[in-house]
């Protein structure tokens, strides 16, 4: 599994000009889901996203996680994190999971970050989303669950 962690301000996620989705200060994960991963994957990467150290303390050191800070998560499907352009100039996208693996995987790691006892947002699984974020840093993270970055 691949996510993408931005420190936000706030974000929404739209579907057809409606908001299904939002959360004040907290993090926006764009999750994708491979073609090897497993729930093995989900509980590595949502104790990892729980737990990331990206909020300042009172010094100003990135020292507070989201659970500490009590801050909200806004989750977003993104199969196209596992999009390989390294040949010709369209990705191919044979490294992620399919739809419906992908959709229980998906739901499986936001169930776990709820287990948690954090406040959980989501978009539609599937649908055309727009995004609406403000970036607070900005912070941007990139996570793997194969650690391959």
């Amino acid at each position: 599994m691949r996510a993408v962690v931005q420190r936000v301000k706030s974000a929404r996620v739209e579907v057809e000009s409606e908001t299904v989705g939002q959360t004040g200060e907290g993090i926006l994960v764009y999750l994708g889901v491979g073609v090897e991963d497993t729930e093995k994957d989900l509980k590595y990467l949502s104790d990892k996203v729980a737990n990331l150290r990206v909020f300042p303390d009172e010094s100003g050191k990135m020292n507070i996680s989201v659970s500490e800070k009590k801050g909200g998560i806004l989750v977003i499907s993104q199969f196209t994190l596992f999009a390989d352009a390294r040949k010709g100039r369209r990705p191919s996208y044979n490294n992620a999971a399919t739809p419906d693996k992908a959709r229980t995987l998906y739901e499986g790691f936001v169930n776990s970050l709820k287990e948690k006892g954090l406040t959980v947002a989501t978009g539609i699984f599937q649908a055309r989303m727009n995004v609406i974020s403000l970036n607070d840093g900005p912070v941007t993270i990139l996570l793997d669950s194969h650690k391959q970055f």
